[in-house]
């Protein structure tokens, strides 16, 4: 089991290059911790911002969120989705353009590529299981949860062939590879990098624990793991799609993911089926 203490948080702050938190996540947390948040200084933060405006339209207006009619307009999209899961949705994109690839190692436009997909079948999946998880927070999760990676990349410059080594190796883990290398791992730094953007205490907690297969025997809160269910199902199908193999941590997950949420294996293949199509025309 992966767990973080004070210590390991505290040389990550004082050794780490982390992307600060925008200031326009600041203002919009700020609106939404009134005790009547205005719906529209917080339609009038996002629309200030083109390019973030911009995004969050496309992503509500995309298959993956099924929508009968299409929205138009900021303050339609906050009254459509409400004030946290438009939120979700900027803090999604303003995470993709907080790493500059200068000071990176790793192809960015590649892994946001990837992490992309994944947000987009994680919300298929939410969508297909009719589940009480909000779609906008397994997007979030689909983008977040291996944000520790570009980060590492930051930080290390060999650390892209710890990732190449990682990929070839289906012994050990990424986090295994990565904890022998710098004696920390992508999932803590991601973790502390949604700690430092006040992200919700359970979706950090996803950050962190998101490679460890215990998270399913313990007992927590149904959301929680229908959402850690549904992002390794979307990792895999992700997987699947780009290197013809299962994600390594499929094997061990598969059975506890269908029973987690409820499908069976024809159901599984259903979805996977129509994840698949939406990746090829997209």
């Amino acid at each position: 089991m992966i767990s973080v203490d004070e210590k390991i948080l505290k040389d990550i702050k004082e050794g780490f290059n982390i992307p600060p938190k925008p200031e326009l996540l600041t203002a919009l947390q700020h609106e939404l911790a009134q005790a009547a948040p205005e719906l529209n200084q917080v339609a009038k933060l996002i629309a200030n911002d083109v390019a973030t405006s911009a995004a969050v339209l496309k992503v509500i207006n995309s298959p993956c969120y099924g929508l009968a009619r299409t929205i138009t307009d900021i303050r339609q999209a906050v009254m459509f989705l409400g004030l946290d899961s438009i939120t979700q949705l900027v803090t999604g994109f303003l995470l993709q353009q907080a790493f500059e690839q200068k000071k990176c190692c790793i192809k960015l436009e590649r892994f946001w590529d990837t992490a992309s997909e994944i947000a987009a079948v994680a919300t298929i999946i939410g969508q297909k299981i009719k589940s009480k998880v909000p779609v906008e927070n397994l997007h979030l999760l689909g983008l977040f949860h291996d944000a520790g990676i570009p980060a590492m990349a930051m930080n290390y410059n060999d650390y892209v062939k710890v990732l190449g080594a990682a990929n070839r190796d289906y012994d050990m883990t990424l986090v295994e590879h990565e904890e022998q290398h710098y004696r920390t791992n992508h999932a803590v730094v991601g973790f502390y990098l949604g700690s430092q953007w006040n992200l919700p205490k359970s979706m950090c907690n996803l950050i962190l624990r998101h490679h460890d297969r215990t998270m399913f025997d313990e007992r927590n809160d149904p959301e929680i793991l229908m959402s850690l269910a549904a992002l390794k199902m979307a990792e895999n199908i992700v997987h699947t799609h780009k290197r013809f193999v299962a994600s390594p941590d499929w094997p061990y997950m598969k059975a506890t993911v269908l029973a987690v949420l409820e499908l069976d294996d024809d159901d599984y293949q259903d979805i996977k089926e129509d994840a698949e199509d939406y990746l090829l025309h997209h």
